[in-house]
């Protein structure tokens, strides 16, 4: 007994010890989460963190994580306990005469358990809380006796583990005159259908509640620990026992027959303390590491702004410019230099690499990635060009005269252009349009299947050639969708999530649906086509804002013609998409090497819980 003992402790010592000997896998293990669009501001998950919760309680529901006590009652005099109690819970109609379970085989027995648990499964250990329908009568009381707890209402106070506000409440009296179950303190609750279930959202009851129809609950005999069954239940994903179809939920019929551990009471109770105690150390190891994350985000914002705001791109060659021109050129190089100076640890996260890549669109747009060379020809005589040609395309009727677009005002230029540049609208050296969906009604717009379609999706990559859906040449004849050539850019109008605002471009011939706007540039060249492609990646959050309407908020073709360009002269718009192209391509190199060392981060991870595991399984 002395030997196991021994191990015993060695193995409640565990989890400190990996906490501290593997502090770097657990704060480098990083994945990005809930990013919202190109460029946009993304969180992150700590992985390592989060697998250490899951060891934790994985030790914890195996009996590795406390010593035994020999003192202890055995848990098998709890479950000899457990059928009096039963017995007189029926008696007093509480519940009902409870089923027998089959016994556990040998083969479905939990390895390695410790010698005073038993095995028993998830309905010997407690009685079903089952969820109660609303009456409106009682919506929105507040400050009765009695609880009303929703599945919104696990998180209304920020805690992790007790249920102890809601939104509504109602006396006990009414709760009984409405045939409202109420269920006592210590009861466990989660969420019974939909994808809450997958949130590990458990809560115990903090005093008498009543449960809505989407939560199920166990409440436990006296052998089990109101806090053990919570930490037990957080350990396993209840999203493995939904059934049905169309709405999967959780069944008390499946749930029951889960096998799981009963330790002696009193190892509950150290069982419970030393996870709060390591869970403890987990939520200050979490925000150590999100504090440290927020400042070095901060801190490459900061730095990278100062690039932005610096001078324009050429007076770094303006060596006879005169102080002027020689002081915007050390106030350029000196941003650059403190960034260069430390880029290995700057940008180190999915997300500073994101701000640099749009930093680098910034200074493209403004007229700060490269120099100037005034011997170019200047954007207003590419304009003159385009309006000729403009003109010509209208009166061959090639093209539609367009409604003249309003002047634009001081107001709406963002920022001082370099010499040679001129801000001008879309619509004024493009001709916009859109498309639509021929009726799903009549398979003759559909078969043959003979031309690429469109749809705003297929704008999350940079180019398309085949889309997922084609139309027939009678679609095209009785219609509204017409064919755009290949280089047309296409930009998403509608859509949820990111894709509003996107933009693609065209390989190959295709018409669209009425959510995209299809962009035909005048100046048909390849630099001045990628220069326009990167002013909208730039633009990106920009236009999206731009989108009106309700739940749902869309762009138009109107807005697409009215969006606001920065025209530099043609051969600066070459040398800006040669320099773009060039850093865009280190940014990824970056990306992946950040990737790779994230992967290795996980995977040491993986190996630290499993080592873990199988060392205390061994034992």
């Amino acid at each position: 007994m002395m030997e196991s003992n021994r191990h015993s402790r060695a193995g409640g010592n565990l989890v400190s010890e990996l906490i501290t000997d593997n502090i770097d896998v657990w704060t480098s293990a990083i994945k990005k989460r809930n990013s919202q669009g190109r460029g946009s501001n993304s969180k992150v998950e700590l992985t390592g963190v989060k697998k250490l919760r899951e060891l934790i309680l994985e030790l914890a529901v195996r009996g590795k994580l406390v010593p035994q006590d020999p003192n202890d009652e055995p848990a098998s005099v709890l479950l000899e306990n457990v059928i009096e109690e039963k017995e007189k819970l029926v008696a007093e109609k509480i519940i009902n005469k409870q089923k027998s379970f089959r016994a556990i085989s040998n083969k479905d027995k939990i390895l390695g358990l410790p010698r005073s648990w038993s095995h028993v499964r998830l309905g010997e250990v407690g009685y079903w809380a089952i969820g109660s329908g609303f009456p409106k009568a009682i919506q929105g009381e507040v400050n009765k006796e009695v609880l009303v707890s929703k599945v919104s209402d696990m998180n209304l106070d920020g805690n992790e583990k007790y249920i102890m506000y809601s939104n509504n409440s109602v006396d006990f009296d009414v709760a009984k005159q409405n045939r409202l179950k109420i269920h006592k303190e210590g009861t466990v609750i989660f969420p019974k259908i939909g994808g809450a279930i997958a949130t590990n959202k458990r809560r115990i009851i903090f005093k008498p509640t009543v449960i809505d129809n989407n939560c199920l609950g166990i409440t436990p005999y006296s052998c089990f620990e109101s806090e053990y069954l919570y930490l037990y239940l957080s350990s396993i994903d209840l999203t493995k026992y939904q059934v049905g179809t169309s709405v999967p939920a959780l069944s008390q019929s499946v749930l029951e027959l889960i096998i799981l551990g009963l330790p002696p009471l009193a190892e509950q109770h150290r069982i419970v303390a030393k996870v709060d105690e390591l869970m403890a150390l987990c939520d200050q190891l979490e925000q150590q590491t999100e504090q440290s994350l927020t400042a070095h985000q901060t801190l490459v914002e900061e730095l990278l702004s100062t690039l932005t705001q610096s001078v324009n791109a050429d007076d770094l060659t303006a060596m006879d410019g005169g102080n002027e021109g020689i002081a915007g050129a050390n106030s350029f190089q000196a941003s650059w230099q403190r960034i260069a100076e430390h880029f290995d640890i700057l940008f180190t996260t999915e997300h500073s690499i994101e701000q640099l890549k749009q930093t680098i669109l910034q200074l493209a747009v403004m007229g700060k990635l490269v120099p100037q060379n005034p011997s170019d020809e200047p954007a207003s005589v590419l304009l003159e060009k385009i309006a000729k040609e403009k003109a010509q395309l209208i009166k061959d009727k090639k093209i539609k005269k367009q409604p003249a677009l309003p002047p634009i005002t001081e107001e709406e230029k963002p920022f001082e252009l370099p010499s040679g540049w001129e801000y001008e609208r879309i619509g004024t050296f493009g001709i916009v349009g859109t498309g639509s969906t021929p009726s799903r009604s009549n398979p003759d717009y559909w078969q043959p299947a003979e031309y690429n379609w469109v749809s705003s999706g297929e704008t999350s990559e940079f180019f398309v050639n085949e889309t997922k859906e084609k139309v027939s040449a009678l679609a095209i004849k009785e219609t509204n969708v017409s064919l755009y050539p290949a280089g047309t850019l296409i930009v998403a109008m509608y859509g949820q999530g990111k894709t509003r605002g996107q933009i693609t471009e065209l390989l190959s011939e295709a018409g669209t649906n009425q959510a995209c706007a299809a962009i035909r540039l005048v100046n048909d060249s390849k630099s001045h086509k990628n220069y326009v492609k990167l002013c909208f990646r730039k633009a990106y959050e920009e236009l999206r804002s731009h989108a009106s309407g309700g739940a749902q908020p869309n762009l138009n073709v109107g807005k697409i013609s009215n969006a606001i360009l920065p025209l530099p002269p043609l051969a600066e718009q070459q040398r800006i998409v040669a320099k773009v192209d060039e850093l865009m391509a280190l940014c990824e190199q970056l990306k992946a090497r950040l990737s790779d060392a994230q992967t290795t981060q996980l995977h040491l991870a993986d190996a630290v819980v499993e080592n873990a595991l199988t060392e205390q399984v061994s034992r």
